[in-house]
């Protein structure tokens, strides 16, 4: 028996927000073994825990969804790092926990919410007519309807398209039919003094999660695109709305560095037999 928990990311209100399941001690399991862990448990992401090889990091990150293993994703550094604290980790320095995970060594600051320095995007910069061809049959929508598109991929493989409104992004149906690899996230303001800035969706059928609840990735590479461009250099995004999750995520830029955060708290505590 493995020491487990199940958090709740990006909401402070108890079950909204997205799932993380989290494997403690995960020393010996397979690839196989946590990939059909994390098949099973039919959540966005699941993580399993392990002791740091690269110095400097206080703990090792290993972060599958249903049907792959990820580099690097948002909602399960948060998730994993207060399971870690919770489980009485220790960090090596005050009031920052450093996690490994094969993206690489990834801050996550304590405060009043733990939020996570966006690591440096792997692909970036406009997208082309076809790809944008492409991304207007996916999301079933118009070129007209398309503000901005570009590559934001730190990881996962996200591609961000800018609509003119928040509206317009609660209204998108996708043509999952047009999608194939795609990993799209979206994005739209709300008009000036809402209690958001922004709402952000996530479509990623490839990787087993057609709709992602909320996204820590997605939201930490819109804010290295738009944040003190098109979007304060402080703001909250809204995302979940859709599928009745309403997640809170808090966007800050601090020169170069980008910082995530979100509340996390803990849903489920026991042990899982792996």
């Amino acid at each position: 028996m493995r020491p487990f928990s199940q958090v709740n990311v990006f909401s402070s209100e108890p079950y909204l927000g997205n799932p993380l399941a989290v494997v403690h001690d995960a020393q010996g399991l397979s690839d196989q073994e946590m990939h059909r862990f994390a098949h099973w448990t039919n959540l966005s992401e699941t993580t399993f825990l392990l002791p740091p090889t690269e110095p400097g990091a206080d703990y090792r990150v290993r972060i599958f969804t249903p049907s792959e293993e990820l580099s690097f994703a948002g909602h399960p550094t948060l998730g994993s790092a207060h399971a870690w604290l919770e489980a009485g980790g220790v960090p090596r320095a005050d009031g920052e926990v450093v996690q490994q995970c094969p993206a690489g060594l990834v801050r996550v600051r304590r405060g009043e919410r733990l939020a996570f320095a966006a690591p440096p995007v792997v692909r970036e910069g406009p997208v082309t007519g076809e790809e944008r061809d492409r991304l207007v049959r996916a999301l079933a929508l118009t070129r007209d309807d398309v503000v901005d598109a570009r590559w934001i991929d730190n990881g996962p493989g996200w591609v961000g398209v800018l609509l003119r409104d928040a509206d317009a992004v609660l209204a998108v149906r996708p043509d999952w039919a047009e999608f194939g690899d795609l990993e799209v996230g979206v994005v739209g303001p709300y008009p000036a003094g809402a209690e958001c800035a922004v709402e952000v969706r996530a479509f990623c059928p490839s990787i087993g999660v057609v709709e992602d609840p909320v996204t820590g990735s997605l939201n930490a590479s819109i804010g290295q695109w738009l944040a003190g461009d098109r979007l304060p250099t402080s703001y909250v995004a809204s995302q979940g709305t859709v599928l009745g999750r309403r997640g809170r995520v808090y966007v800050e830029r601090e020169g170069d560095t980008v910082w995530v955060g979100g509340q996390v708290s803990t849903a489920i505590a026991g042990e899982v037999s792996l």
